[in-house]
């Protein structure tokens, strides 16, 4: 039996979360390359060690994560830390508000992906297409700004934002890092720093949970209860709210809409969702679920969904009966995290124009198949 002392045994992985320091740089076209090549992308794999490629990786997400949030404060972006009794010590998780919240008249609130970072969509995406495309900056510049062309400083001074404030929350970031203070996510969690490069990852215990945000499902109840329901002090008394929730997050919204959609009702203007995981049979249950009040009715009418498919984006595809509205292609054919990139231009088309229109509703999209050489199917609206 072979017994190792601990300070024979390897080292663990570290690398600096500085982009220059690790090999790479920004291209004028926004992306993340090899100083070394130049045309090349991050490489994750570095090392026949795993762990290696683990904290390197992290590395570079931090870097990212830096860099995103530089750019989200220079468009009037701020953190909220929840719940809103905790201290910058105590477990908390951040989510990023604009600075017009309190007085705007239209509010749109992402509930993204539990394993993406705080106001990332996709790394595979910021790796591929560039850092405002895979991250949420593009999208806050839209909402904001109505696209606004903006500088590494962030909006020009004279440039008003719009009568839309922007609320990002943080379903991904709920562990709890007592060394460094600050919400991680799992993936986070198992790229600390550990004792040796051999060592497991630390066992999570009552000290990593965060209080009113320990899953995704809690996470999405809190801004609920202590953002969206403070009508008069963070948001306005009037404000119509737009959801756009992403998988789990939009899974979260559904649920807790679902069990108070009494309260809500006044409030919510319209559902947009990418990859959508509620059951109508599950999760919309009601006593009176064809009533034009019910929040069935609701889904039916002014929520769509976006999802993995080959075909144009926004393009009708089969989905109502598993998700009780209409489904759309979302651009991207194999990728989930990736649909939220190619469609949110589409989803903020929609949202406003139902915004603008009260009495505007979906109509249900028939599919049937043609007679022909090869199966397709056509969309009819009732």
């Amino acid at each position: 039996m072979f017994v190792y002392r601990r300070e024979d045994l390897p080292q663990d992985a570290v690398f600096p979360a500085d982009l220059k320091k690790l090999g790479y740089f920004i291209t004028k076209t926004d992306q993340i390359r090899k100083i070394s090549h130049p045309e090349q992308e991050f490489q994750f794999k570095i090392n026949r060690h795993p762990r290696w490629n683990e904290v390197h990786r992290e590395a570079m997400n931090e870097c990212i994560r830096n860099i995103v949030s530089s750019r989200l404060r220079n468009l009037g972006l701020t953190t909220i830390q929840l719940p809103l009794s905790s201290g910058p010590k105590t477990p908390h998780v951040p989510i990023w508000v604009s600075s017009n919240l309190s007085r705007a008249s239209r509010v749109v609130v992402v509930f993204g992906e539990p394993v993406q970072d705080l106001g990332i969509w996709a790394y595979r995406t910021v790796g591929t297409e560039g850092i405002d495309a895979g991250s949420a900056v593009a999208f806050a510049k839209a909402v904001l700004y109505n696209g606004a062309k903006t500088d590494s400083t962030g909006i020009d001074s004279g440039l008003q934002q719009s009568g839309t404030a922007l609320i990002l929350a943080n379903t991904g970031q709920l562990i709890w890092h007592c060394g460094s203070s600050r919400a991680v996510s799992h993936q986070s969690w198992l790229a600390l720093p550990r004792s040796s490069a051999v060592e497991p990852p630390s066992t999570m215990t009552r000290r990593n949970k965060i209080p009113q945000n320990g899953s995704w499902q809690e996470h999405v109840a809190c801004v609920f209860d202590e953002i969206l329901a403070a009508r008069g002090r963070f948001v306005g008394e009037d404000a119509k709210i737009d959801i756009i929730g992403l998988a789990e997050g939009g899974l979260g919204a559904i649920r807790y809409l679902a069990a108070d959609w009494g309260s809500w009702k006044p409030y919510i203007s319209a559902i947009a969702l990418s990859n959508p995981l509620h059951s109508p049979r599950v999760d919309l249950v009601e006593e009176d679920p064809v009533s034009p009040g019910s929040f069935t009715s609701f889904i039916a009418s002014r929520c769509r969904a976006y999802v993995i498919s080959d075909q144009p984006l926004d393009f009708p595809v089969p989905g109502f009966a598993e998700n009780g509205c209409n489904c759309y292609s979302s651009g991207e054919g194999l990728n989930v995290e990736c649909i939220m990139p190619k469609a949110w231009r589409s989803m903020l088309e929609w949202l406003a124009k139902l915004h603008a229109d009260p009495s505007e509703c979906e109509a249900q999209v028939e599919f049937r198949k043609v007679d022909g050489d090869a199966p397709e199917s056509t969309a009819e609206e009732n």
